[in-house]
């Protein structure tokens, strides 16, 4: 009896790390995981550690987690790895109070979020096309959404 054995999320060329309670807006995390969604690891690195944001060090510590977890639990090539999905979730919110005029008080929310990065291994790197301008990286199975984008 019992419940049966919940099936896998992941794929076998597939690895996650999730982060909770991220001091910042969904909505100003969403912004810096959109940046990376699609780009290899090596490029999305890059783009967080040039970048201006304050959570853009909170997502890169997690697209680091993230290639750790390929290496070391999945056995994946790190070299091959593309950011699949960077998704943003809303969790608490912490609700405080300030004083205004004439004994009145206004409210302050301060909101954290949850980040989800999945990072996914590419076939052999012949079967590989990087687009230019956004360091893009595409299978070339999908050649004609390759000609669609260009």
């Amino acid at each position: 009896m019992g419940k049966s054995k919940a099936e896998p999320r992941l794929a076998e060329n597939e690895a996650l790390a999730y982060v909770k309670y991220i001091r910042t807006s969904p909505r100003k995390l969403n912004l810096v995981a959109q940046s990376i969604r699609g780009l290899s690891v090596e490029a999305a690195l890059d783009r967080l550690a040039f970048s201006k944001k304050r959570v853009a060090e909170d997502v890169r510590k997690a697209v680091q987690s993230a290639v750790a977890n390929a290496e070391n639990n999945h056995e994946l090539d790190i070299d091959r790895l593309v950011v699949a999905e960077a998704t943003v979730g809303r969790t608490i919110v912490m609700k405080r109070m300030r004083p205004r005029a004439r004994g009145r008080v206004g409210r302050l929310e301060k909101p954290f979020s949850n980040l989800r990065v999945v990072v996914r291994e590419l076939p052999d790197e012949d079967d590989l096309f990087v687009l230019d301008d956004e360091d893009e990286v595409v299978a070339a199975a999908d050649e004609d959404t390759v000609e669609e984008r260009v």
